[in-house]
């Protein structure tokens, strides 16, 4: 890939994670207050994931679950998991617990628009082919993200969510962030920024018209 794509991502990645920071800084704030409200724990959740090149990383999120929640149970979150709190649930619904990662995105661990980053144990799973997406930083959204809005559904009512993620989910993931790796451009970037954008406003009109705020789902 260009040097020139590179860091024109790389520019775009910080003007508009400053731009999101300021524009949504009010709603983290409340965010924040919820959640010290609603359950005993930290606001935030670091969750240490692999970045570029195999580079750990502290991936941040608004905290959804009871504290110390990654001790006792699974990596991947199913929908009707016991651990999520009432808040929590609410934020994973409209991504919001998500919107930290704009911090990572200015620090440089992460882009808005890349394949999701990982835990450790499943990166050590990936095969050789399957490595290249270590070759891009890890993204806030990308085309697995627009598929799969819907991934903690598919895991509800599992006994092994982690198991399942990897045999139901995975291979799809992967796929789509492999494409992403060998077709990644600036356009493309843009595009799947204004799909990620419709799916929250299109999400967010559906539970207006619906009477809002009785759902339990969330995506990504």
């Amino acid at each position: 890939m260009s040097l020139g794509y590179e860091l024109g991502k790389r520019l775009f990645d910080a003007a508009a994670s400053l731009a999101g920071l300021a524009v949504t800084g009010p709603l983290m704030l409340a965010a924040g207050l919820l959640i010290k409200l609603d359950s005993p724990g930290p606001v935030f959740y670091q969750g240490t994931r692999v970045g570029r090149h195999g580079r750990p990383f502290n991936m941040l999120k608004f905290r959804t679950m009871v504290q110390d929640a990654d001790k006792i149970g699974a990596s991947s979150t199913a929908e009707d998991d016991p651990r999520i709190t009432r808040i929590g649930r609410m934020l994973r619904k409209y991504k919001l617990d998500e919107l930290p990662q704009l911090i990572n995105v200015l620090q440089g661990d992460m882009s808005l628009v890349g394949p999701r980053p990982q835990v450790q144990w499943a990166v050590d799973r990936y095969t050789p082919e399957e490595r290249e997406v270590l070759t891009v930083k890890p993204g806030i959204t990308d085309y697995a993200s627009l598929r799969f809005s819907n991934e903690a559904e598919i895991l509800k009512g599992s006994a092994d969510p982690d198991k399942d993620y990897l045999e139901k989910i995975h291979p799809e993931k992967m796929r789509l962030a492999l494409e992403y790796v060998e077709t990644r451009s600036f356009l493309v970037d843009l595009r799947i920024i204004w799909r990620t954008l419709l799916l929250f406003a299109g999400r967010a009109e559906k539970e207006t018209f619906d009477g809002g705020g009785s759902g339990t789902g969330r995506y990504g």
